[in-house]
C-alpha cells in the first residue's frame, strides 16, 4: 500500500474516532466513566486529524 493511501486511511479513521467522541458527548446522557471515554475519543481523534492532515498536506506539496 502506498504511503499516501495509508495517510488518507489514517486521516479518515481519526476523523471517525473524533466524530464518534463528539457525538457521544453531545447527544447521549452519559455517566462519568462513559463521558471520560467520549472525551478521550474526541481529543485523540482531533489530534490524529490535525497531525495526519499536516502530514498529508506536506506530502502533497512535495
Amino acid at each position: 500500500m502506498k504511503n499516501k493511501t495509508r495517510m488518507i486511511i489514517t486521516l479518515l479513521s481519526s476523523g471517525l474516532v473524533f466524530a464518534f467522541g463528539v457525538f457521544r458527548i453531545l447527544f447521549e446522557s452519559l455517566n462519568s466513566t462513559s463521558l471520560f471515554v467520549a472525551y478521550v475519543f474526541a481529543i485523540t481523534g482531533f489530534i490524529g486529524v490535525v497531525a495526519n492532515g499536516k502530514l498529508l498536506r506536506k506530502s502533497h506539496h512535495n
